[in-house]
């Protein structure tokens, strides 16, 4: 997806171009970038899997993420011509499977399933370039609060009862590319970010040396996310 969304962009760059030299362009929105405040909102898809250390050796587990997606508004406060203050707050969604692979027993003892629903709130800052005709490249970087409405954190059962257990409030990071393209009713842009946790996301068992959650020191989120904005 990565490559793809590059690949995009650089073919962007390459028609701009190519069609400069050949004619005038009409620059669409040619008011937009003077505004100081300014709202949107955004689409998009997800693919997170989990980040996962160990205190022993002997231990892994398999990490099968689905593709989930997302959706949200768009809040931009201008700074200066180049950079803005930007909080994307938005609900997402995604499953993961995870197979504990040294644990025996069958499907009941070894797979868990991890849902995920999520209020994100993400803050951050956006640095863009000069405008190219009706293009506009940036990169995006900030921090996020997660809320997990799936998380069974205070469930009193754990793994013994088949519970894997995950914390209700997170905090990521997150970093990412994308372009606003000038179209004539509207600005359309894509984006591709990268999405890390900060916390320990893992609620150990009751029992310390249990064999799920024993053998983990740290336990996080980590996900690609497209999103497509429209202001």
């Amino acid at each position: 997806m990565k490559r793809i969304f590059v690949a995009t962009i650089l073919v962007f760059f390459f028609i701009g171009n190519t069609s400069a030299q050949k004619r005038d362009i009409v620059e669409y929105k040619q008011n937009w970038d003077k505004q100081k405040v300014f709202w949107g909102y955004f689409l998009g898809l997800n693919k997170k899997d989990f980040k996962i250390t160990y205190k022993t050796d002997g231990a892994f587990i398999e990490v099968s993420p689905s593709v989930g997606f997302e959706v949200g508004l768009i809040g931009d406060l201008r700074l200066h011509k180049n950079i803005s203050l930007r909080l994307e707050p938005g609900l997402s969604s995604n499953t993961k499977t995870l197979a504990f692979t040294h644990i025996l027993g069958g499907a009941k003892d070894s797979i868990r399933e991890v849902n995920g629903t999520y209020l994100r709130i993400p803050l951050l800052l956006k640095l863009n370039t000069n405008r190219l005709n009706n293009m506009r490249p940036y990169v995006v970087a900030g921090v996020s609060y997660d809320y997990n409405f799936s998380s069974n954190q205070n469930n009193a059962n754990d793994n013994l009862d088949g519970e894997f257990r995950a914390k209700k409030n997170n905090f990521t990071y997150e970093i990412g590319v994308g372009v606003d393209l000038y179209l004539p009713y509207f600005i359309f842009s894509p984006s591709i970010r990268g999405v890390f946790a900060i916390n320990n996301e893992l609620v150990r068992d009751v029992d310390p040396n249990s064999q799920w959650t024993g053998p983990i020191d740290y336990f996080g989120t980590r996900g690609v996310f497209i999103k497509f904005a429209f202001h």
